[in-house]
């Protein structure tokens, strides 16, 4: 259906791909995945409209291939005046009302004949998106997302995390032989992404989907895409075995590494010894055998172990906090409620101490997001936070919280530093090279830009965070610094997120939305929730044994005992069958 070959793109600023090749055919399920900025969203715009780009290489794709597309970035339309059912079968009810009234003007026509070309041409598309079955298909769709309740509703009566499922239904009714969506789970609470993945799996078509969630991307896929340092990996089969697959190589890559790394450093020992000889002793076989060793490290230094998807970008997140307090009330709140058109939150009251990691929890359109904004403004007499507190915000709106006309250097200059070169040292910890740090924000992707805001927070050093959607965004081994970097950080945390992984990882307890009110939710009680909801009885306990041998086999290899990650890989993969 597709085929990349050898294709490489640039942007002024940076290299993006270097001879980059795959294929996606029929019935691939395919995630794609990579670091935030690697350019998979750019790829994804090249293989929708290669007119627009001047790459290298070849892109080919079917005659006729229909592409279906979900944007990261669709937003509701409030003002849409049209019912969930007339939303998604726009194309279908435009054809239908076309063909009604080419029907009523051959009744009357002389021109007969062309009017018979149109009725078939509009027929012919009518066919081609499966137009017979388009109503009891709507329906399928919608019960299978949970959503049959909706059919009837306003479109501007949904809440985004709904909206954003109805453009996916819209799109895969029109039966479109690639389906490509980008980062389709951003802000969904755990039963509308519980929704998306049913909807992947009933998917008959090809797709490719940009993702970074780990519940997707363990139930969802049967290939899978890596984009990282500039080239592309494919892998047929599960995201899990593409993980232990990735794990066994770097164990081999890191041996073999250490096993050049020896023979190379014995090697320059040897040609030291044979340039001081061949000083003082010109004899042409001494220069020969110079020469020799010389080339021989040539090749060793060539042949040593290039492994981009082992030396993964990671970003070194470290959240500081220069004004620790002794235990106490950080953040009270009594009694506070919140309406537009109708009653958000009525009579909220809950508090938090100053060492709590608490997460925020609620469908989607239940006030989160309000409710921490309104913390962070503290300006209402129903919330009161201690005078020794410093809060600082991260927002799933990012040009809430970043300037995204300017520079990352200005934008670190405002923060208060001083010098380009103590900015520079600084967000290359956040995997921000020197190259880019003249670069307007706006042309960064949703993750860095997220990952921007991190590094923001920190140099703020506040002592209590409120984090909306951290997350979002972010790839996996972004979301894996940031959940240490929380469970490192000494202070007060107030966290939305739907993303309950990172919740159950690096939370303390739940405050949870429902009915209007909020009520307090331990740890243990929210996992029997969530997983009783959307797993096997087992998994939770084989997830988090399975993340424990994980964590072993990188301290292993952080002491070079390779032995010991060898067999720690074995039970690694006995867990990984039994999920």
């Amino acid at each position: 259906m597709i085929k990349v070959d050898n294709l490489s793109y640039s942007f002024p600023q940076k290299d993006l791909y270097t001879k980059i090749s795959f294929t996606l055919e029929d019935g691939q399920h395919c995630a794609f995945i990579g670091s935030s900025g690697s350019g998979k969203s750019t790829l994804v715009d090249i293989i929708m409209d290669p007119e627009r780009y001047m790459f290298d290489g070849k892109l080919e794709i079917e005659p006729n291939c229909r592409i279906g597309y979900v944007s990261q970035f669709s937003q509701l339309d409030k003002t849409k005046e049209t019912t969930v059912f007339e939303y998604i079968g726009e194309e279908f009810i435009k054809l239908q009302h076309e063909i009604a009234s080419i029907c009523t003007e051959m009744e009357t026509a002389s021109d007969y004949d062309v009017l018979l070309e149109k009725y078939k041409q509009a027929l012919d598309a009518f066919d081609a998106i499966g137009g017979d079955n388009f109503e009891s298909n709507i329906d399928k769709k919608l019960h299978l997302a949970n959503l049959n309740k909706k059919k009837n509703l306003m479109v501007s009566e949904l809440s985004g995390g709904e909206f954003k499922l109805i453009q996916v239904i819209k799109e895969m009714l029109k039966d479109p032989d690639l389906m490509i969506m980008d980062e389709p789970e951003v802000f969904l609470d755990f039963e509308n992404l519980n929704a998306l993945k049913n909807l992947i799996n009933s998917h008959k078509g090809i797709l490719l989907v940009i993702t970074h969630n780990r519940y997707l991307l363990n139930h969802c896929f049967n290939k899978i895409i890596h984009l990282e340092n500039m080239e592309l990996q494919e892998f047929d089969g599960r995201y899990i075995d593409y993980n232990l697959a990735l794990l066994q190589s770097k164990i081999e890559a890191q041996e073999l590494a250490i096993g050049d790394d020896n023979e190379i450093a014995r090697n320059e020992i040897i040609i030291d010894k044979l340039r001081y000889i061949t000083t003082y002793n010109s004899e042409a076989s001494r220069g020969k055998a110079l020469k020799a060793r010389v080339k021989n490290q040539e090749r060793l230094e060539a042949r040593r172990i290039k492994a981009p998807f082992v030396e993964i970008k990671q970003p070194n997140i470290r959240l500081f906090n220069n004004h620790e307090i002794e235990e106490s009330i950080a953040l009270k709140v009594t009694d506070y409620s919140v309406s537009f058109d109708e009653i958000l939150l009525e009579n909220i009251n809950f508090e938090i101490k100053s060492t709590d990691k608490v997460a925020l929890i609620g469908s989607n359109g239940t006030g989160k997001t309000t409710l921490l904004r309104e913390i962070f403004k503290n300006n209402q007499p129903s919330i009161e936070v201690n005078k020794d507190i410093n809060m600082a915000y991260l927002s799933q709106l990012q040009s809430e919280m970043l300037n995204e006309s300017q520079t990352i250097l200005d934008e670190f200059f405002d923060v208060g530093f001083k010098t380009t070169d103590e900015i520079t040292s600084y967000i290359s910890n956040y995997g921000f090279d020197n190259e880019i740090i003249n670069q307007k924000i706006e042309s960064l992707s949703s993750g860095e830009k997220n990952i921007l805001q991190l590094a923001k927070i920190s140099a703020s050093k506040a002592n209590m965070l409120l984090l909306d959607e951290p997350t979002s965004h972010l790839d996996t081994y972004s979301q894996i610094a940031l959940e240490k970097a929380l469970k490192d950080y000494k202070g007060a945390i107030l966290m939305v997120s739907h993303d309950y992984y990172f919740i159950v990882n690096c939370m303390d307890y739940v405050l949870i939305i429902e009915d209007k009110t909020i009520r307090k939710m331990t740890m243990r009680k929210f996992r029997k929730m969530i997983y009783a909801n959307h797993f096997d009885r087992d998994y939770l306990e084989i997830e988090e044994n399975k993340k424990s041998v994980e964590t072993k086999i990188e301290l292993a290899l952080r002491d070079t005992n390779y032995e010991l990650a060898k067999v720690l890989t074995e039970e690694l993969e006995e867990l990984i069958k039994l999920l």
